[in-house]
């Protein structure tokens, strides 16, 4: 598969929002799928942490308060606070 594939967010609106930052003048495909691959991790690791505190809520819905509970807790996620 191409890195199209291998990408779920659309590239084109990735390269898109990185285009809009003024202080980029260009964007190679490469750097759009490294950061459309690298958002799409991101958003999956936050999730799955945040969905544990959902199912101690004896829940399988995320609210708001999961993923601010997952912030809390996480190191890595710190510079979210």
């Amino acid at each position: 598969p191409g890195p199209a594939r291998l990408a779920r967010l659309p590239l084109a609106r990735v390269k898109a929002l990185v285009k809009a930052d003024p202080d980029v003048s260009l964007a190679s495909q490469e750097a759009v799928f490294v950061l459309a691959r690298a958002t799409e991790l991101f958003v999956e690791t936050i999730a799955k942490d945040a969905y544990m505190y959902a199912q101690q809520g004896k829940r399988k819905t995320l609210q708001r308060r999961d993923l601010d509970n997952a912030i809390e807790a996480i190191d890595e996620f710190a510079f979210l606070e």
